[in-house]
């Protein structure tokens, strides 16, 4: 049996979506660009698949647009928004623990001569509004700040720093909110974003598939040059199958939001009363508010050896983001947490599925580990 606590890396593809890509692949198969009926009515499923996706996020169908992954959003919607803003300056403020997939953008961009700079979060994962406010410059083009650190499980306040920005500057907001869709409330609008990204396997559809919100009126360039899809910012033929997975995973996902947040904050909590009664020494990594994603060490222990050790009973979780690939995390090494935490630390992060028999069989995985693992030297 497989318990499962790396929902922050992907998550399982749920049956509405499973349905709805199959019938995408088997019955509306024809490409939505052709003129006959077939290819008419892949036309008409997509267009009513962006209505169902859009009315989850709460944007308008004519806000969003579908790519690949929230790697390709985020770097959509930087480059972008530095071509916008080629006149009005060439300075970009970011967090020092934002994804790769836009930390190595910014990176880039650096090398072309454009000036990043890189909010620090505090020692519990904070970002400082005073610091946003302090790194704003009339020649600011961009500030991307996301909506839920994807392994600390922090809320950044993204509202209050695009009124900032908005305020003080001509910049424009995006936020990387691949992991706050449908794990805590928002839209858009109400965020202040001016271009937001979600990805469709963190919310149990399939790998392939998500979206950038670029808010109306926003002359937007466009991503990939060719036929004149996705209103002609992003061309080439549409993936339907994915596109219908995508919606339905949205529209499942948004009905039980709130059942759901309230589950996976139960459980949270559940798990790190459980951890830190029966585990030693065990701490908690930050004081992210996120229901779905919990951060913890267990110092004097390398986390990829108990990784490795629970896999082998069968409990998947992680010691950061799966797109690091065994390499530190930027993230916790941000917090300037001392080498043995850094060295153990573990990420945990839950679903609408994940049941306490599971967290039970972490709890007893976990000891087990520290029962029967040699401490590092380190």
């Amino acid at each position: 049996m497989i318990h499962y606590f790396d929902n922050a890396a992907t998550t399982p593809v749920r049956p509405e979506a499973v349905q709805a890509a199959v019938e995408a692949m088997t019955q509306g198969w024809g490409n939505p660009s052709s003129r006959y009926a077939l290819g008419s009515q892949a036309a008409e499923a997509v267009k009513r698949h962006r209505a169902q996706a859009a009315a989850g996020l709460g944007c308008r169908p004519e806000e969003l647009f579908f790519t690949s992954c929230g790697t390709e959003g985020d770097n959509w919607a930087i480059q972008g928004a530095v071509e916008l803003g080629r006149r009005t300056g060439k300075h970009i403020i970011t967090t020092a623990y934002e994804h790769a997939a836009v930390l190595e953008p910014c990176k880039a961009l650096e090398r072309q001569g454009y000036e990043v700079t890189y909010l620090q979060p505090d020692r519990a994962g904070n970002i400082s509004l005073d610091d946003l406010e302090g790194a704003l410059r009339p020649d600011t083009v961009l500030v991307s700040m996301m909506l839920v650190n994807n392994e600390l499980g922090t809320v950044l306040p993204v509202a209050q720093a695009a009124k900032l920005v908005h305020q003080k500057t001509k910049a424009l907001v995006h936020c990387d909110a691949v992991q706050g869709f449908l794990k805590v409330p928002f839209t858009p609008k109400e965020l202040g974003a001016d271009l937001l990204t979600v990805s469709g396997h963190k919310i149990h559809a399939p790998k392939g598939i998500g979206a950038l919100y670029i808010r109306g009126g926003l002359k937007f360039p466009p991503m990939i040059r060719g036929g004149g899809q996705e209103s002609g910012l992003r061309s080439g033929t549409e993936a339907t199958a994915q596109i219908a997975a995508f919606a339905a995973a949205v529209e499942a996902g948004a009905a039980s939001l709130e059942g759901d947040m309230a589950h996976m904050a139960a459980l949270k909590e559940e798990t790190l009363q459980r951890l830190t009664a029966q585990i030693p020494g065990l701490k908690r990594v930050g004081e992210g508010t996120a229901p779905h994603i919990l951060a913890v060490t267990l110092p004097g222990y390398k986390s990829e050896v108990i990784v490795r050790f629970l896999s082998d009973r069968g409990i998947c979780l992680s010691s950061g983001s799966a797109c690091h690939k065994g390499k530190p995390s930027h993230v916790y090494a941000a917090l300037k947490l001392p080498k043995k935490e850094l060295d153990g630390v573990l990420r945990i992060s839950f679903s609408y599925d994940t049941t306490l028999e599971d967290v039970q069989a972490l709890a007893e995985g976990l000891k087990a580990a520290q029962e029967q693992l040699f401490t590092s030297l380190s």
